[in-house]
């Protein structure tokens, strides 16, 4: 499986701000734990498969708050998105 690095992440985030990602990377944790699902496919611990989302690109600033909403409208809770960023990663 491809690494996930810090750098991958804060391209998704912009302006390379840490502390943005962190922010990003723990309100998503968080829908984790009141049961949304992850949008990619893994089997890593919960701040990796996190991390991996913010590198697809599945998760970002404008989307985190209405993540919760799309995915019960949608009716496809779970299904994860084409995670091909990740893939190329060594």
């Amino acid at each position: 499986m491809a690494r996930i690095t810090c750098e991958d992440c804060l391209e998704k985030v912009g302006d390379h701000n840490r502390f943005n990602l962190i922010h990003l990377a723990v309100n998503r944790i968080k829908q984790h734990r009141q049961g949304e699902p992850f949008l990619v496919k893994g089997k890593n611990q919960e701040i990796v498969m996190t991390l991996r989302e913010i590198a697809a690109g599945a998760v970002t600033f404008d989307n985190i708050k209405d993540l919760p909403d799309q995915l019960t409208e949608n009716g496809r809770e779970g299904e994860p998105v084409n995670d091909t960023h990740s893939k190329n990663l060594s």
